[in-house]
């Protein structure tokens, strides 16, 4: 598979595990050019922070060969019951398998994976496109010596919506009864005396103090009010360790909404080269009827726009509170993940 091989089992943060900034580029760059459903989740900037703030004493397998990664974690019942899982295992919007021949490499690392326990441990991949290119590379490479379940818990749908030609392009994809409500807004807005601060924070420094503001209005919000937001651990340290992986790489986008000088909402989500995937967005209870969700959303688009970003990606559309993105988006995609079990 090539003489650039790195192979690992690691634990601890990933802070200490040497994982080479040439090796983060690498690995985003793959997930970035390989037809992800969910590309944002298969980097480094959202394996990395879950890694960290969930299960940082889990051991990690990396391989990276020729431009194609294994990214598990593992995952410790006894020595005769482990499972390699992708190593954001909640949600499972990523996959862990990533280039060409990622199913090749994950083939030529059985061996090696069978030295290490008693048993052969199970091995959960998600990120899967139904009948896609992946899927059928499995079933074709492991379905002699494996068996291959769907997990039908983990299946999601992804959306997204298309920026090309900016802002008006994208406006000429909603209805024309969004578009008259966006426009009534706008207006409804300026009579409020709302107004928007961007901030792409860039260092360490700055993140901190950006996402200490974000708390702020977390706690005002209903999330925060009923405790089920960001403000709960490990869902803090999760996305303090995301906003602080974007700053270095210039990548965090926040918007805050404001009335006079006090923060009334906030919108976050961070770039991937030119997509952009939505992480968390909250406001003020006092400011509820205001439809400042909306608003941030209308001002994240803009200025996404303006920096020539092709893709806004919401994440799950699915069940009653994620109804809302389907006037935000034209475009799904569906994702599996499958257990592979020894035969």
């Amino acid at each position: 598979m090539g003489n650039n091989e790195v192979k690992k089992l690691l634990s601890g943060k990933s802070a200490d595990l040497g994982i080479t900034p040439s090796l983060l580029q690498a690995w985003t760059r793959t997930a970035l050019s390989t037809r992800q459903v969910d590309p944002y989740c298969c980097t480094p900037s959202w394996q990395l922070p879950f890694h960290d703030a969930f299960c940082p004493d889990r051991r990690l397998l990396i391989r990276e060969s020729s431009n194609n990664f294994l990214l598990f974690a593992e995952n410790i019942g006894s020595p005769e019951n482990v499972v390699l899982t992708p190593i954001e295992q909640n949600w499972l919007f990523g996959c862990p398998l990533l280039g060409k021949h990622a199913v090749d490499l994950l083939a030529d690392t059985v061996d090696d994976i069978k030295n290490y326990y008693p048993t052969f441990p199970r091995i959960v991949i998600s990120g899967i496109r139904p009948g896609g290119v992946l899927a059928k590379r499995l079933l074709k490479t492991f379905s002699s010596n494996f068996h291959l379940f769907l997990l039908l818990d983990s299946s999601s749908t992804q959306c997204n919506a298309s920026l090309t030609g900016g802002f008006d392009g994208f406006l000429s994809r909603r209805s024309s009864r969004q578009r008259r409500k966006l426009k009534r807004l706008h207006q409804e807005r300026l009579d409020k005396g709302i107004w928007f601060e961007q901030v792409a924070p860039t260092s360490r420094e700055e993140s901190e103090q950006t996402f200490v503001r974000m708390l702020s209005i977390e706690h005002t919000s209903w999330k925060g009010l009923q405790q089920c937001g960001m403000e709960q651990e490990p869902a803090t340290s999760f996305y303090k360790s995301m906003i602080t992986r974007l700053a270095s790489s210039k990548s965090a986008r926040i918007i805050f909404a404001k009335h006079e000088e006090n923060d009334i909402g906030y919108i976050f989500g961070g770039l991937a080269g030119n997509l952009y995937r939505g992480q968390q967005f909250s406001y003020s209870e006092a400011w509820k009827n205001a439809s400042i969700g909306n608003l941030l959303q209308i001002e994240q688009i803009k200025w996404l726009s303006e920096e020539k970003c092709k893709r806004y990606d919401m994440g799950p559309v699915s069940g009653e509170k994620m109804e809302y993105k389907r006037h935000w988006t034209e475009r799904q995609g569906r994702l599996e993940s499958w257990m592979l079990i020894k035969k």
